[in-house]
């Protein structure tokens, strides 16, 4: 597929071609931009990606430029990439490098008259790039944790209570960029209540276990900043600590200078790529394992001493139901034209017979939201239950997307990708 072919999907971007600043993520194929949310997962997990590539084209006109600058960073993103995982250059053709391209990220770009300067991402198919690289496309990713993101400033810590630059970084993250699986909130309904920053100091594994239910999760990682300024406007310097578990175990700390105001959103978008970094090393050094003292309890243990019969042999203890045994957390992504839709569709998921919980993890109006929902049986059961309430149903490895039959466009012949973060959070 041809680089002229791919379609925007976050709705500011032709806005930022004219400002030069910001970030956007540029999707191959499809029928043309909905706009998305951009807290919503915008990749999965089955890319190689590679950031950083500048580059400085000038062609007939702006659009000309544009596209040779997309074409010239595929290239040198190919030539990096290859050479970080073989160490050296595997040469492939024009039109196979076209084909393993499923994406081009725009994280700096000025659009002239003819001419085009910019910095960019680009996104390469793993399964299609590992067989050519002679690499393993297989990821290992973490179990499902919970992304905590706490801001202190002024001496104040806050998570959820209300809308923060650290939060706004985490939402910029592309999660299925990373080998950790992400359950990143929106910050709405109990998140505030449940979130605050002081949950992150309180080490009761009953509560946390609860909360944890609530959003299918595993266990909790801590990203946490705290930001110092000289002077209203003047150099900023963030401390960044990244923790694992109720009981803050460290996994890492840095900290980071900018010399104004202007450059805080880097500063912490420079952040949680490092914060990641630290907990994707922790994981491969197998330090981040959920605490088994987190694990959901499906029925209440008796406390009292298991009964015996009169020669003295215990009686045994009736096995939990099969139900209880079988409850699973899936993803679910749902086509979300307008409010009216989201709110509907969290509606049904939570009536259906089975659902003990329902989070959502990611919303974009005018594109696919993601909800997480643990459910008491296999997931080809939650989706009869789905078709028969009138949902048209995709099924995909542990994923289902669901919309209503004419309910808008929105992607819904593709076929459903895991959530990157599953995932998004956050």
């Amino acid at each position: 597929m041809g680089l002229a072919r791919k379609s925007l999907i976050i709705g500011l971007a032709a806005a930022l071609a004219l400002a030069g600043s910001g970030a956007s993520l540029l999707a191959q194929g499809g029928k043309g931009g909905a706009p998305a949310a951009s807290n919503g997962p915008a990749i999965d997990g089955n890319s190689f990606e590679v950031s950083g590539v500048e580059v400085d084209v000038r062609g007939n006109n702006a659009d000309a430029a544009r596209q040779g600058g997309w074409r010239l960073a595929q290239r040198k993103g190919w030539e990096k990439l290859s050479r970080q995982l073989t160490g050296h250059v595997a040469q492939i053709s024009d039109s196979t490098l076209d084909s393993l391209v499923s994406g081009i990220v725009v994280e700096q770009e000025q659009l002239g008259p003819t001419r085009y300067i910019a910095r960019l991402g680009v996104l390469f198919d793993r399964g299609r790039a590992a067989p050519i690289l002679g690499v393993s496309g297989q990821v290992v990713r973490s179990p499902s944790m919970l992304i905590l993101p706490i801001l202190w400033s002024g001496g104040t810590g806050t998570a959820f209570e209300h809308n923060t630059a650290w939060r706004e970084a985490w939402k910029r993250f592309r999660l299925g960029s990373s080998t950790i699986d992400y359950v990143r909130l929106g910050g709405t309904g109990p998140d505030a209540l449940l979130l605050n920053a002081a949950q992150s100091t309180r080490r009761g594994r009953g509560w946390w276990r609860a909360i944890l239910h609530q959003y299918g999760a595993s266990d909790v990682l801590m990203a946490e900043v705290q930001l110092r300024r000289d002077y209203p406007g003047g150099p900023i310097v963030g401390t960044f600590i990244a923790s694992h578990g109720p009981d803050k175990q460290r996994i890492g700390q840095f900290s980071l200078r900018v010399d104004s105001a202007d450059g805080l959103d880097s500063l912490l978008d420079t952040g949680v790529k490092r914060i990641n970094s630290l907990f994707e090393a922790a994981l491969s050094q197998g330090v981040l394992k959920p605490d088994p003292l987190l694990a959901y309890r499906a029925s209440t243990v008796a406390t009292e001493e298991t009964p015996t019969d009169e020669q003295g042999e215990a009686t045994p203890t009736p096995e939990a139901s099969a139900s209880s045994a079988a409850t699973a957390t899936y993803t679910v992504q749902v086509e979300t034209p307008n409010n009216a839709a989201f709110d509907a569709s969290e509606a049904a998921l939570r009536g259906i017979p089975g659902v003990r919980s329902s989070a959502t993890t990611s919303v974009a109006l005018g594109g696919i939201s993601v909800m997480r929902v643990s459910y008491d049986g296999p997931i080809g059961s939650l989706r009869s239950a789905l078709e028969a309430r009138g949902w048209s149903v995709q099924e995909g490895a542990g994923v289902l997307r669901i919309r209503r039959p004419g309910g808008g466009n929105g992607g819904g012949g593709q076929s459903p990708a895991p959530a990157g973060g599953g995932n998004g959070g956050g």
